[in-house]
């Protein structure tokens, strides 16, 4: 019996310094400084203030040469007669998110700038692995792309970076340049009318170009941009090429803006379709007007 309560006392202080351990390593994550929050917070410091006030505000004069859907999508928004802007933020509160085919999603918070001088885009994620703190930072800077992650704030899981990534990372901006629409007057980018639900843009910025296909519905709302200009990245580096859509919906008027709310990403594999970014509920915000 005495041998039984010694063992079992073992036990209780072995739980107890394994207790105590889990405590210090929750009280070390929740204290400790972030890496990546840090990262991100440098490169949007930088970025705002090297960024000038955008002049003006939309005219129908500004917008005269772009095809037809663009136009009526631009009108239908509710931009016209509003100041053009600098900058864009976007905060997307809860976004169902995998990090590959195979792999179970999280829920992260996502935000993101979009500047249009450049151009440039920042975009920080916030979100956790089996309880331990998971973020990422995704930039596309002076024409260099990357993107990192960083488990338990200090630990690099990945950091890819190089041409494709360049090339990836520009589409992106040029995916989102209808809801910063001053970036899609800007001289970077072509326009080309295909028909009277579909644009043609091709982006061009510091020696590379992409291009891909946005489509309008019949209410003029811009649903769909589509490239093939995307490589499809793992975390260990490797890459291939698949066509990739991001999908919008969930339009609002907010601050007299229409703008979508729900927004997808979706590599379209042979084998079938992977949405790998699902959010819902997302908010823009302009700032550097007239």
């Amino acid at each position: 019996m005495e041998e039984k309560m010694i063992a079992i006392k073992k036990i209780i202080a072995v739980g107890g310094v394994l207790l105590g351990t889990v405590g210090v390593v929750h009280a070390y994550l929740r204290m400790a400084p972030s890496k990546a929050a840090g990262e991100f917070a440098d490169l949007a410091e930088d970025l705002l203030k090297e960024t000038e006030p955008a002049k003006g505000r939309f005219t129908e004069t500004d917008i005269a040469t772009l095809p037809g859907p663009v136009r009526r999508h631009l009108r239908r928004c509710g931009y016209l007669g509003k100041p053009k802007m600098a900058y864009m933020k976007v905060v997307f509160p809860n976004v169902s998110f995998s990090l590959g085919k195979g792999k179970k999603a999280i829920n992260i918070a996502y935000t993101q700038y979009n500047f249009v001088d450049g151009p440039d885009r920042i975009a920080y994620i916030d979100s956790s692995l089996y309880g331990v703190p998971f973020e990422g930072v995704d930039a596309y800077v002076d024409g260099k792309g990357s993107m990192k992650g960083i488990l338990a704030k200090n630990i690099t899981l990945f950091d890819i970076d190089g041409e494709a990534m360049d090339k990836a990372s520009l589409v992106t901006f040029l995916s989102e340049c209808l809801f910063v629409p001053n970036a899609a007057l800007q001289d970077y980018i072509r326009w080309e009318a295909i028909d009277a639900h579909h644009a043609k843009a091709v982006i061009t910025a510091h020696g590379t170009t992409a291009e891909g296909v946005f489509t309008f519905n019949e209410d003029d709302e811009m649903i769909a941009f589509s490239t093939n200009d995307r490589e499809a990245t793992t975390m260990d580096g490797k890459s291939e090429k698949v066509r990739w859509s991001a999908i919008c919906g969930g339009y609002k008027e907010i601050n007299g803006i229409r703008q979508p709310t729900d927004l997808k990403a979706v590599w379209h594999y042979d084998e079938g379709d992977f949405t790998y970014f699902d959010a819902k509920a997302a908010m823009m915000s302009y700032d550097k007007q007239e």
